[in-house]
């Protein structure tokens, strides 16, 4: 049996809810044309008149048989924790506002702003609570590449999301392709965009990461965290 299309978990949903749907959003890599089966989640964000029983009752089956397929659940939100999590949420709203496509309903970003404060205080902690991680997970894996490959693997599209920002506070455009995005942010924060080909390689599913014990390019992935930090606590 073939997957349930985004468009077709689209039509069940609407159809389940009817009036009280306000949006459902495509967003992350789905949207940027940048997604890699297998490997990249298909990310949506739901937006409703209120939550409560009714609504998960409603929702049950068309949200079974969409993670059945592989995919995470949509993230819920009502219209009104919409409206008033963008200090909260400042990173994802602004990379959602950047590559979000309304699979129905309507548009739901009238009104809703980010303050650039709000923005580079979350990206600054983001990257620093990244950064103390990542070197936790090195000191104890550093010679236990098996273990150590996944930690990296699964902080990168987090840090790619933080690149994205990094540029925009900058005034830049951020690219969409992965290895656009890097090659830039490279050129403007420091670091050498080169060390993490293979990590770029392996989150577009061109090949698989394999690390040796005491790896140079998980030192420099952790090199690249520190400086994108170092950048942003430095931005106004």
């Amino acid at each position: 049996m073939a997957k349930p299309t985004v468009e077709h978990f689209a039509h069940e949903v609407a159809g389940a809810l009817g009036e009280r749907l306000v949006a459902l959003l495509l967003y992350g890599s789905a949207a940027r044309g940048t997604h890699v089966p297998d490997r990249s989640d298909v990310n949506t964000l739901l937006i409703c008149d209120a939550v409560d029983e009714d609504l998960f009752a409603r929702l049950e089956p068309a949200v079974r048989g969409w993670t059945r397929a592989g995919h995470p659940a949509p993230l819920i939100l009502t219209e009104r924790e919409w409206r008033a999590s963008a200090d909260a949420f400042p990173i994802e709203y602004e990379d959602m506002r950047h590559a979000h496509r309304v699979l129905a309903g309507r548009d739901p970003w009238a009104g809703v702003t980010v303050r650039r404060e709000d923005l580079r205080r979350e990206l600054e902690q983001e990257l620093k609570g990244k950064l103390v991680r990542l070197r936790q997970a090195y000191v104890a894996f550093r010679s236990e590449p098996k273990r150590l490959g996944p930690v990296l693997v699964g902080s990168a599209a987090g840090f790619f999301t933080m690149l994205r920002t990094a540029l925009r506070l900058a005034g830049r455009t951020a690219p969409a392709a992965p290895d656009d995005l890097v090659r830039e942010a490279a050129a403007l924060i420091g670091f050498d965009a080169g060390e993490l080909g293979d990590l770029l390689a392996h989150v577009q599913g061109r090949q698989t990461l394999k690390l040796g014990a005491r790896d140079a390019r998980a030192a420099a992935y952790l090199a690249a965290v520190a400086r994108t930090a170092e950048f942003v606590d430095g931005l106004e």
